[in-house]
């Protein structure tokens, strides 16, 4: 009698089960680790918004702190021209346009009367996609800490807004 050669179904069947089960156990794991590695890159852009923010005051002194988030990168020029109150070029275009790295960015000044400077901001972000590229948003106002509110809630649009979330541990 001839001996096949090769492997049977139930064989076949046995590996792809094999391989099934340790994708379910990898692929949440995955995820956990891309929606902590989004969080960590919003908590970051947060700090380098401030930083820009405490830059565009001390360059800007007659408008304190950017009106927006727009204000602090390069806008529709390239900055070869040179910076302006409007186009302050000290952020990126990826930051400045308000989304990156699965969550959206805002930076609003206030505080200024008609004509007087901006003498607070807020810089704070939201995931876009809650549970898929984040559950928790940040903010950070003028006192330089960061701030976080676990939760599904919109980004925060004001300085009382901000200072109500809990402060990052």
């Amino acid at each position: 009698m001839r001996r096949q050669q090769g492997f049977s179904l139930i064989e076949l069947l046995i590996v792809v089960a094999i391989i099934l089960i340790i994708a379910a156990i990898a692929i949440p794991s995955l995820l956990r680790a891309k929606i902590s590695a989004d969080e960590s890159a919003a908590a970051a852009s947060i700090r380098q918004i401030s930083t820009a923010q405490i830059t565009y005051a001390a360059s800007y002194q007659n408008a304190g702190y950017a009106a927006s988030l727009s204000n602090l990168g390069p806008g529709g020029s390239s900055c070869s021209s040179g910076p302006s109150s409007t186009n302050a070029c000290i952020l990126d275009s990826v930051l400045s346009s308000g989304s990156k790295s699965g969550y959206q960015f805002l930076s609003a000044g206030s505080g200024g009367g008609s004509g007087s400077p901006n003498t607070q901001f807020v810089a704070s972000s939201a995931p876009l996609g809650y549970n898929s590229t984040g559950v928790r948003n940040f903010c950070m106002v003028s006192d330089g800490v960061l701030r976080i509110d676990p939760g599904p809630t919109a980004i925060a649009p004001d300085v009382p807004t901000c200072i109500g979330y809990p402060i990052a541990q």
